[in-house]
């Protein structure tokens, strides 16, 4: 058996207690992050959902929210999905199925497609393009082809989709696209 020298000793037990706290730092900031993270995805004419009701094969499969915001089911007719998250339109489908046709339903919902966003002014190829989760507005101007030679390339302006306002903004090349956004891309003067 080997005897841990003083000096060994005291710097295995620097390391643990580095381990330890920079583990509770980083759980500290991965809680912050979740906390702040406001958005919450609102569903909006051109998503495609996946619906799941176990054990009711010939009610779960994919459906579309059509047009007007609303998502066509069997037997309970057409349900307004448009502006509500998916928690929201679980619960009002739920209600719209209970107690007449299910008595106590098991949903699962999930987007398999996301609307797209749309991207026009000094880019290359302007145009409505498949929305990814995680893509940054560079990375969406580099899909329309990159920018026009005219372009201002510092910022763009956005319309969330989700903004009743329809309110433009400003918004820097690094920050989420969200699905349905409509990005312009502005035109420098010299």
């Amino acid at each position: 058996m080997k005897i841990i020298s003083h000096h060994n000793f005291l710097a295995i037990l620097y390391l643990l207690f580095c381990g330890f706290f920079s583990g509770l730092l980083l759980a500290e900031n991965t809680k912050t992050i979740e906390n702040n993270n406001s958005y919450s995805y609102r569903l909006g004419s051109g998503d495609k959902l996946k619906i799941t009701i176990f054990n009711q094969e010939d009610m779960s499969g994919e459906y579309t929210v059509d047009g007007m915001g609303n998502v066509s089911f069997p037997l309970v007719g057409s349900i307004a999905a448009k502006n509500l998250t998916l928690n929201e339109f679980e619960k009002k489908l739920k209600e719209k199925l209970v107690p007449d046709y299910l008595l106590n339903p098991k949903i699962v919902i999930e987007v398999l497609n996301y609307r797209p966003f749309y991207i026009l002014g000094e880019v290359k190829i302007p145009n409505s393009y498949h929305y990814v989760s995680g893509m940054t507005y560079r990375t969406a101007i580099a899909i329309a082809g990159g920018f026009t030679y005219r372009a201002k390339e510092s910022f763009v302006y956005v319309i969330h989709s989700n903004d009743p306002e329809q309110k433009e903004i400003e918004t820097g090349l690094d920050a989420l696209v969200m699905p349905g956004d409509i990005i312009r891309v502005e035109e420098r003067y010299f």
